[in-house]
């Protein structure tokens, strides 16, 4: 099925090239399927590159799939037209009768600061509230999650010297998780973030879920034990090029806490091409996650604040994935070489 995005979205054009089946709203109303509804809290300074991205993985899904897309008002962006945003993007105000299976918060580069300096902190949480009775299920990326980690699950956050920049692996912990189902044993997960998240109280919590876990950048993706909300530290969602492409920003501007991108250009080269190692996971788990909102969201939305308040969201909670850490056999691949299909 394809997915049903407004009318003129900029995207559109770079889906048709790339064979990716998208229809504008009088399209998409002649089909005689209930799709599913998502909203997009897009807090990325490029929002047509955001959007760009996310609509590439929610096409992958068998199912139609409308989207909404929303900003914040309490901070103006800068690196996109005034134009753009008026036409496609709506402020709180206008979804807070709404209520959608599925909802995507992005992360933002505002990682190196505490949370409540973020001048859209407090608009921040007040969407997160709006969400726990009007949202199925949340998606959250990078710096949404480490705040929605830290504002619900009281989760800190750890600020680092060094920005972990790269490609990295990440452990498979739970191959009959619904979300991580197919996944290899290893799969590779870009990363750009000068912060984490404290591990030790995600293990705490006896509702959170670490589902991959990698050496050198930490738990790559948490899940609370019902899947209403889905925490993605690294950008999956990234394309080929994005690492390069921040690399050259912030050489620019001088950035001494920035390192060469890991295992990212092959032998470490960046006259050659980087390999785009990522995208089949990264398919996975969108496709999982909306296949998991499809088979348990209620027909009728209106019934999503009943279930949250119940914690009846599909998954049978008294199942219990214990979080672990690596393989036991304490086997670490390619550990000679960062990871040995990149650098020779």
């Amino acid at each position: 099925m394809p997915i049903k995005i407004p009318s003129g979205l900029p995207a559109r054009a770079i889906l048709d090239s790339e064979r990716i089946f998208a229809l504008e709203k009088p399209e998409a109303e002649r089909q005689r399927v209930r799709p599913l509804k998502l909203v997009i809290l897009n807090l990325m300074p490029k929002k047509i590159e955001t959007e760009t991205q996310l609509l590439r993985l929610i096409s992958k899904s068998p199912l139609q799939v409308e989207v909404d897309f929303m900003k914040t008002s309490t901070h103006e962006s800068t690196h996109v037209s005034a134009d753009h945003l008026l036409k496609f993007y709506e402020n709180l105000d206008a979804f807070a009768d709404n209520y959608y299976d599925g909802f995507v918060v992005t992360g933002a580069p505002v990682e190196h600061m505490p949370f409540e300096e973020v001048d859209y902190w407090e608009e921040f949480k007040t969407i997160l509230d709006w969400a726990s009775t009007h949202v199925f299920s949340t998606m959250y990326l990078c710096w949404g999650a480490m705040g929605a980690l830290y504002q619900r699950y009281g989760v800190r956050k750890v600020d680092y010297a060094e920005k972990v920049f790269g490609v990295f692996p990440q452990y498979l912990q739970d191959e009959y998780c619904f979300l991580t189902n197919g996944f290899d044993e290893i799969a590779l997960q870009p990363h750009s973030r000068l912060a984490g998240v404290d591990e030790r109280d995600v293990r705490a919590n006896p509702d959170l879920q670490i589902l991959t876990w990698g050496p050198e950048s930490g738990p790559g993706l948490i899940a609370t034990r019902d899947f209403s909300e889905v925490f993605a530290l690294g950008h999956w969602e990234y394309g080929k090029y994005t690492l390069a492409e921040e690399y050259e920003r912030d050489m620019a501007k001088g950035m001494s806490n920035v390192p060469f991108p890991k295992n990212y250009f092959p032998h470490d080269d960046p006259s050659i091409e980087p390999l785009f190692a990522w995208r089949a996971h990264a398919n996975l788990l969108w496709r999982n996650w909306l296949n998991w909102v499809y088979q348990t969201t209620p027909y009728d939305l209106t019934e999503v604040p009943q279930l949250r308040a119940e914690k009846r969201l599909g998954t049978d909670r008294s199942i219990r994935h214990e979080p672990g850490g690596p393989r036991k056999d304490g086997f670490a691949p390619f550990a000679h070489d960062g990871y040995g299909v990149i650098r020779g």
